[in-house]
């Protein structure tokens, strides 16, 4: 069960507009009443906005952005609740520099470790923008030596021994238990960085590093709800990519931050990034290339444009017979064996099922996703409930619905083995769209169950 100061992390945005100017939820609906001049609700109205996930209409948002000063414009460019101010923005302003990159790191770990709020922030073309301005630029070879000691090669390996360690812990306990972690094994890298003596070549090992751990910082924050403080972490990962002068590692951030975009529905700027990250990876390994393709696949997969999808299924297909044993695959890539390939296959196949031809395409998800399973390492708890969820829908959608809640009761224990909230959101849509109301039998249990662990999260 989460600790009650964890669970204090899902904060909405509104719930902070109201701490800011001292509103109760009552003083809210009545704010948003006079406006509108009519009468006011009760404050159920305002709780439901911020704890049942309801979207005001638009004459309430706009209302209440008139109360904000928030320009009408960006009401309807954003989405609930992306517009409301909160008065703490992920910067993305660092410059492509060594400077800029540290500026940047010692900007995430100060403000990703206390980011009280779940929702992105960075939207729209200030994100893709962000990947248009990596792709551009060309990283300058880093400068040697700043102060203090000088590190050596041997102290740079000692650091790179401990990732591996903190991979799997995030891995199989969850973002939340393991980002505390990942995020003061950053600091530290941060403050070699920023304080000590090093050659060009070691410089370009640690912003490596520091680049490694600022995504895996990202995605712990991403698995655990914290949107805004992830996008910190990937912001800062993507400009210390540069600096190291690697291109792969830069595309793997915007693959990570793609996926954020998926997750929020944000299809189009999922798209884009995903885009961005498959044509910027340079020369890269073919077990690479096609995650990258994969991911690109998956947008247009959710965007229900088959043609596409199935052409990059085809390139990653491809690809990943070309790889091979002797490849030098770097070693943020060893998560990426056949069953989560498979699996990312399954993903899109279920996305397409939503748009057309859905037997078909429900049918080759289960296809994928049962195959995933069976080779899936049973060390990867978390994975695991990840795609019992999907293969769930997918016997949803193909009318076995008994299978389908024996699945979803299945991932109930492995998210409480390796809490996710990620995993908890997936669940309860999973759930959502079985065609059973609370009383039929199959499902009673279940939505106890549920009821239990969406409380523990």
């Amino acid at each position: 069960m989460a600790r009650r100061e964890d669970r204090a992390f899902y904060v909405h945005p509104l719930s902070v507009v109201r701490a800011d100017r001292g509103w109760t939820q009552q003083n809210l609906v009545d704010v948003v009443a006079r406006r509108l001049g009519n009468a006011g609700n009760g404050r159920q109205k305002a709780w439901r906005w911020e704890h049942r996930g309801v979207t005001p209409d638009r004459p309430s948002q706009l209302a209440l952005a008139a109360e904000l000063g928030v320009p009408p414009e960006r009401v309807r460019q954003e989405p609930w609740p992306c517009w409301l101010p909160d008065g703490d923005p992920v910067r993305t302003d660092f410059g492509w520099t060594q400077p800029g990159s540290i500026s940047a790191l010692e900007d995430a770990v100060e403000h990703g470790m206390r980011d009280r709020r779940g929702f992105m922030k960075l939207t729209g073309a200030a994100l893709v923008g962000l990947a248009e301005e990596w792709l551009r630029i060309e990283p300058s070879e880093l400068a040697a030596a700043v102060r203090g000691g000088q590190v050596t090669h041997a102290f740079v390996d000692r650091l790179e021994d401990g990732v591996p360690r903190l991979r799997f812990l995030e891995a199989e306990r969850g973002g939340l238990r393991a980002r505390q972690l990942i995020s003061a094994e950053l600091g530290m890298v941060v403050e070699v960085l920023d304080s000590s003596s090093y050659t060009t070549e070691i410089g370009k090992r640690l912003f490596a590093l520091a680049g490694e751990l600022s995504r895996m910082a990202g995605w712990a924050c991403f698995d655990a709800g914290l949107h805004a403080a992830a996008q910190r972490y990937w912001t800062a990962a993507l400009h210390v990519a540069h600096a190291a002068g690697d291109r792969t590692m830069g595309a793997n951030v915007l693959k990570s931050m793609s996926l954020q975009c998926y997750d929020a529905a944000n299809h189009r700027e999922a798209l884009a990034l995903a885009r961005s990250a498959y044509e910027g990876a340079g020369q890269t390994t073919p077990r690479a290339r096609a995650m990258f393709a994969l991911r690109e696949a998956r947008a247009h997969a959710a965007l229900g444009d088959p043609a596409a999808c199935e052409r990059l299924l085809g390139e990653a297909e491809h690809a990943i017979s070309k790889s091979g044993p002797t490849d030098e695959d770097p070693p943020w890539l060893g998560y990426f064996d056949d069953a989560e390939f498979w699996a990312q296959v399954g993903t899109c196949y279920l996305d397409l099922s939503r748009a057309r031809h859905r037997s078909e395409h429900s049918a080759k998800a289960e296809a994928h996703l049962e195959r995933t399973l069976q080779s899936l390492p049973r060390t990867k708890i978390r994975d695991r409930a990840t795609y019992v969820t999907r293969r769930a829908t997918a016997q949803a959608q193909l009318g076995e619905l008994d299978h389908a809640c024996h699945l979803l009761t299945e991932a109930i224990p492995l998210i409480q083995q390796a809490p996710s909230r990620r995993n908890t959101q997936h669940l309860l849509t999973a759930r959502a769209s079985l065609p059973l109301n609370k009383r039929d039998r199959r499902v009673r249990e279940l939505d106890e169950q549920l009821t239990e662990l969406e409380l523990a999260s």
